[in-house]
């Protein structure tokens, strides 16, 4: 039952809320591992070279709830830690997400966007590519609207790549939705959904681990940094 609604929702809307996925041993312990970083910015986008996070990328994709929204055979090719708290606290405008981490920069008109993030190289790849990818937000600390949860555009990821403009005419359009997630659960969203998160106003942490999901092979010559 869960899974034909979560799957009808998710197609719908471009995303989906499942709850008490990581259980409470789970989530202390990637607490543990996330507070162990060395790096202590407000977010790192390279965990997937950790161990730890690797073995739960696998744990997310054998969980059938998960898996009936992700594409076929799909593998986790980023994950990303955003720690948002008193000290590091910031507001994310209304964007979709453009950029994939591949292995190395390859010619061509199709590709765009070529940066450099923490020593990784980053493109935004044509729309076929962007709409075939799922983002899986795990929350190891309750996450309301006051801790700066998601605010998305319900829809929105059917519109292909949005410039600001058209970004704020469908906010307009199709209104805009919190999406609070309590302790364990997670957030399944598609990468080009519009979304956008205020300052936390809350003392409490946020600590989200934002993995990606894609297909094994992409087109064009690219290749996936990572792959798990």
């Amino acid at each position: 039952m869960l899974a034909a609604k979560a799957v009808s929702q998710f197609k719908t809307s471009g995303y989906f809320v499942i709850t008490g996925v990581i259980d409470p041993v789970l989530n202390r312990r990637l607490g543990a591992f996330v507070g162990g970083l060395a790096d202590a910015r407000a977010g790192s986008r390279t965990l997937l070279d950790q161990a730890w996070c690797r073995h739960l990328a696998g744990a997310l994709r054998g969980d059938a709830r998960i898996n009936s929204l992700l594409p076929r055979g799909a593998l986790a090719v980023q994950c990303t830690l955003f720690d948002k708290s008193p000290t590091k606290n910031w507001l994310v405008a209304l964007h979709q997400d453009l950029s994939i981490p591949v292995k190395a920069h390859v010619d061509g008109p199709e590709c765009s966007g070529w940066t450099e993030k923490e020593g990784q190289v980053y493109v935004q790849p044509p729309v076929s590519v962007l709409e075939q990818l799922v983002a899986v937000r795990v929350h190891i600390d309750d996450c309301p609207v006051e801790s700066g949860a998601l605010r998305v555009v319900p829809k929105s990821h059917v519109e292909g790549r949005l410039n600001k403009e058209q970004a704020e005419a469908l906010r307009s359009q199709n209104g805009e939705t919190a999406v609070p997630v309590g302790r364990g659960g997670v957030l399944v969203m598609r990468l080009l959904l519009l979304h956008a998160s205020s300052k936390a106003t809350s003392p409490d942490p946020r600590r989200v681990l934002h993995f990606v999901f894609g297909r094994p092979k992409l087109p064009l010559g690219l290749e996936w940094r990572w792959g798990v």
